[in-house]
């Protein structure tokens, strides 16, 4: 047989022996030959018992020696060469107890091992799934559909609602209503004006619109996006086993102590012996074992991981890369204040506007009846309903013509609708109009709001070892911004796409193992760029969870934390049941060297070796969580009722906020009137929710916290809470004995109805983020 002929068949026998039935069958006929040896050397025929033994032997040396060849190929010289030596010198010097043990525990670290590490298919499917395969182009003849290969740049193109863009282009004509999350992960539709540029794999949120196109279809923004993510997967090298880091050193070190017992002693079967106990079970079992227990752990809090080597790469990142919406914030817009003009409530303002969303299948409008119905406000059948992409809608609602979305024309808007545009400005929120007959009754302020375990996540996440927090996202700058402070990152990226958030990730890999979070297709060639891609599975995107390496399935950030709490301790308690192990091989050596320890003996001594070991891989299974006190039943079923009465006080809060508004009309009755409603609702609602939580929740969170300081903080702002309510009704009780509020009560009133909103804006957040998202 010729080199290359030889070469070839053993090329064919390492892809064989790598797969994982052969593993499997290993595994099985080593087991079946120790016990059958077993049994017989038991029954009394020695004969028959190494007869078993040694086949059980000689079956493992073709599989053991294709892994080693495999491992040469690709430049590492791993630490199966020493059991392919010690099998191999247990059938030559005929201890075959000691090598069908060897061959048993090398069966089962490699099974092990694959079982680890076998990742689940990349190929992005649901990217490709996604793209457009056709376009319809307008012509002089009419409208005609054509592979999207045959689309030139120039070329005209009509877009249907709920259609995805085909190619990069101009609007022609008129404007359009977009929905570019699979870009930017916004939640929010995008008004574009005739002439501006579309980007493709966008989707069109309002009604048809003509698009000229500017790109072919393998230059436009989608399929960069799939390239993207295949070029940034092919980049992430396999990750070497921890094994075969150590035997850098353990492997030379092993053939130089037997080589040397066999030059002084001139006995071939110490050799054997030392080879024998120096069989790398240790590494071959206990690395493998407590990273296998470390995913099973964080499978049952919800973390999905690909394969051992993401959990090693978890367990030693120092960056963590955050994308914003979805990951860091919900992913969808939520009611963050009602307007109301005067002579209205908010509450019914929200139901009128929520009345007539009922149908629309707009973001906002799902928001908005969402809120309503979470405060429990009767919504009305609305009727004559229609809507106008990029408007939004109108219809009958209760006898009344109602109008919710946009309003032109700012000049004629009173000045208390002025104060509505500086606020969403100031607070980064979208904003959607209520006209009643032709009148501004309101509006209503969204925006995606932060996750409540979030912050602790963050703070968590720098105790497990992260020391760089970055936030990539697709947002303007300020909002980015905002969330940044309020989370403590390190940096923010804002107005990134797919392409700048790779360039990033790239860059921070250069400096450290990086770790990327997101949950949108727009964050799948990020994730697959990063050393580790974590997606947010619950609700992301098919393509970010194909190309992450770490799938969260529950819609909880704080999961990544205890993802990387649960890495951190297996990887330490691998690498401390691997070096113990040789350590304790080491000592074997030296004894078997010096002749007093033959080969079975040092076999069953390995084996000893190896449960003690492989006990310690499973504390890896036995991890507190950290990340989250336990909660018991009760405590958690408060802290749902309690969430829930959030819910339905965010009418409160905004009766507090419009009272103060109002109060730079004057002191009318009017006035007096909405700042005495606001004192109801703090007085019946408010208060005993108060008194509830003091009295009921905080002293069932306080064991699982750790005392009752650790709710001081919270009880003193309940006092600050009814500290100011006891202020402001002192201020009626003085406007009632002179039937008005005078000028000078006007400071003080307006101070402390701002201040009281506050303080209960950050009350509810800090209850939120430190208490209500321990529960499930």
């Amino acid at each position: 047989m010729n080199r290359s002929a030889f070469t070839a068949r053993l090329r064919s026998l390492t892809g064989a022996v790598s797969s994982p039935q052969l593993e499997s069958a290993l595994l099985v006929v080593t087991a079946v030959a120790l016990t059958a040896g077993g049994a017989a050397w038991l029954a009394g025929d020695m004969g028959l018992a190494d007869l078993l033994w040694g086949l059980g032997t000689l079956c493992a040396v073709p599989p053991a020696a294709g892994w080693v060849f495999a491992a040469l190929r690709h430049g590492r010289t791993g630490v199966d060469l020493i059991a392919v030596l010690a099998l191999a010198g247990t059938l030559a010097v005929h201890e075959y107890l000691a090598g069908v043990l060897i061959a048993l525990m090398l069966a089962t670290g490699r099974t092990l091992e694959a079982a680890a590490q076998r990742r689940a298919s990349h190929d992005l499917r649901a990217l490709l799934e996604r793209a457009p395969r056709s376009a319809r182009r307008r012509t002089a003849a009419g409208v005609a559909t054509i592979p999207l290969a045959e689309v030139a740049a120039g070329d005209l193109l009509v877009v249907g609602g709920g259609e995805v863009v085909p190619v990069d282009g101009r609007l022609e004509g008129a404007s359009a209503t977009l929905d570019e999350s699979v870009l930017t992960g916004e939640s929010l539709n995008v008004e574009r004006p005739a002439g501006d540029t579309v980007r493709s794999g966008v989707v069109n949120a309002g009604g048809a619109f003509e698009l000229r196109a500017t790109a072919t279809e393998k230059d436009s923004t989608y399929a960069g996006i799939v390239r993207l993510a295949r070029q940034a997967r092919a980049e992430s090298a396999p990750v070497v086993r921890l094994a075969d880091r150590y035997a850098a050193w353990f492997l030379p070190l092993t053939l130089a102590v037997a080589g040397l017992a066999w030059l002084l002693s001139g006995s071939a079967v110490r050799a054997v012996a030392v080879l024998v106990v120096a069989t790398p079970c240790p590494l071959l079992l206990a690395a493998p074992v407590a990273i296998v227990s470390g995913i099973s752990r964080a499978s049952r809090l919800g973390v999905v991981m690909r394969d051992g080597g993401a959990l090693e790469n978890l367990g030693r990142a120092r960056t963590l890369l955050l994308d914003k919406t979805g990951t860091l914030t919900r992913g969808r817009p939520r009611v963050l204040d009602v307007v109301a003009a005067p002579g209205w409530q908010p509450a019914q303002v929200l139901r009128l506007a929520a009345s007539l969303d009922q149908y629309s299948p707009h973001v906002l409008a799902e928001a908005i009846v969402d809120t309503a119905r979470r405060r429990k406000l009767v919504l009305s059948v609305p009727s004559d309903v229609t809507e106008e992409p990029g408007r939004g809608a109108s219809g009958t609602v209760d006898g009344h013509q109602v109008s919710v979305g946009r309003v032109d024309a700012a000049d004629a808007r009173p000045s208390w609708a002025s104060a509505v545009d500086n606020r969403a400005l100031l607070d980064g929120a979208a904003m959607t109009w209520l006209t009643v007959d032709g009148g501004p009754a309101g509006a209503v302020l969204l925006r995606d709001p932060l996750r409540h375990d979030a912050p602790r996540t963050l703070r968590h996440l720098r105790a497990a070892g992260i020391e760089r927090l970055l936030m990539l996202t697709g947002d303007r700058a300020e909002p980015a911004r905002e969330v940044g402070a309020v989370l403590g990152l390190d940096e923010v990226r804002a107005g990134l796409d797919p392409a700048g958030k790779v360039a990033v990730v790239r860059s921070e890999r250069d400096r450290a193992i990086t770790v990327m979070v997101g949950d949108g297709v727009n964050d799948a060639p990020a994730l697959a760029a990063a050393d580790v891609g974590v997606a947010m599975g619950a609700r992301g995107s098919t393509a970010s969870s194909q190309a992450a390496d770490i799938v969260l399935t529950t819609d909880r950030v704080d999961r990544l934390a205890d993802a990387v709490l649960i890495a951190v301790r297996a990887r330490r308690i691998a690498v401390q049941s691997a070096l113990g192990g040789m350590a304790m091989s080491l000592a074997a050596m030296a004894a078997a060297a010096f002749g007093l320890l033959p080969p079975a003996a040092g076999a069953l001594l390995q084996e000893a070796i190896d449960v003690v070991v492989i006990l310690n891989a499973l504390r890896a299974l036995r991890m507190d969580q950290a990340a989250r006190p336990a909660l018991t039943p009760a405590a958690e079923a408060l802290i749902h009722r309690f969430a829930s009465e959030h819910d339905d006080l965010q009418d409160v809060l905004e009766a507090v906020r419009g009272a103060a508004d109002r109060l730079s009309d004057g002191p009318g009755r009017q006035v007096l009137a909405v700042v005495e409603e606001a004192h109801r609702l703090l007085t019946e609602r408010l208060l005993p929710h108060e008194y509830a939580e003091e009295h009921e929740l905080y002293p069932a969170l306080a064991p699982a916290l750790g005392g009752p300081e650790a709710t001081a903080t919270m009880s003193r702002a309940h006092t600050e809470i009814e500290r100011l309510a006891r202020r402001i009704d002192t201020h009626l009780r003085l406007a009632r004995a002179d039937g008005a509020l005078s000028p000078e009560q006007l400071d003080d009133l307006r101070s402390c109805l701002y201040g009281l909103h506050t303080v209960l804006r950050l009350h509810f957040t800090q209850e939120e983020e430190s208490y209500f998202s321990l529960a499930q």
